[in-house]
């Protein structure tokens, strides 16, 4: 008796918390399988949910796996958001120790947030790219604000044909190094830094 009270007694996730654990789970699953090979089932498992709950949440596959997708990009974009008055330089400094450390501290998502591009489904594909697309706007964005650089400096096409070249380049290493973590932190962070410099530098 005194077990069936502690399970009628045991907190109820709220529908945040439940959302997030989905999301963990397809994260992990979606880091180590490509999109096609990730079942609905072996995540529900995973949670330790039935599957008619994670369709409550997320009727398609695609609808939980453009969710991953979605939740590591607002991620990445709110630890690298530009910081006014600073000027990009010191920023990007900043910005990338953050970065470094979210890929560090969620593999698994940023694992899963970079197979997007390789899934099938071109729906997944758009999510993926949209978010790329919001990480070229907020260093572009960066850039104009600052008064080395400025709008104009910002909005030219080869600038952002090389932050976007940029991105491509600094997710190779990330992932990279996730699977050797030599060098250190601190010695990815200034390869990522000279490379962006000296593919804006005039």
């Amino acid at each position: 008796m005194a077990a069936n009270d502690g399970e009628r007694t045991r907190r109820r996730l709220s529908t945040g918390e439940r959302r997030e654990q989905l999301l963990s789970a397809g994260a992990r699953l979606f880091s180590e399988s490509p999109y096609d090979e990730v079942w609905i089932e072996r995540v529900a498992e995973i949670a330790g949910v039935s599957r008619g709950l994670l369709y409550h949440y997320f009727p398609t596959k695609r609808d939980f796996f453009a969710a991953v997708v979605e939740r590591e990009s607002e991620r990445m974009l709110r630890m690298t958001a530009a910081v006014p008055g600073v000027p990009v330089h010191e920023q990007l400094t900043a910005g990338l120790d953050a970065y470094l450390e979210y890929v560090r501290a969620h593999a698994h998502g940023y694992r899963a947030f970079h197979r997007a591009d390789a899934a099938g489904d071109r729906a997944v594909r758009r999510v993926y790219q949209r978010a790329l697309d919001a990480q070229e706007r907020q260093i572009l964005a960066a850039l104009a604000a600052d008064p080395e650089f400025g709008p104009a400096f910002g909005a030219r096409t080869d600038v952002r044909l090389a932050v976007r070249g940029w991105l491509a380049f600094t997710t190779a290493v990330c992932l990279e190094w996730l699977r050797d973590p030599e060098p250190g932190r601190e010695q990815v962070r200034d390869l990522c830094a000279r490379a962006l410099l000296g593919a804006i530098a005039p």
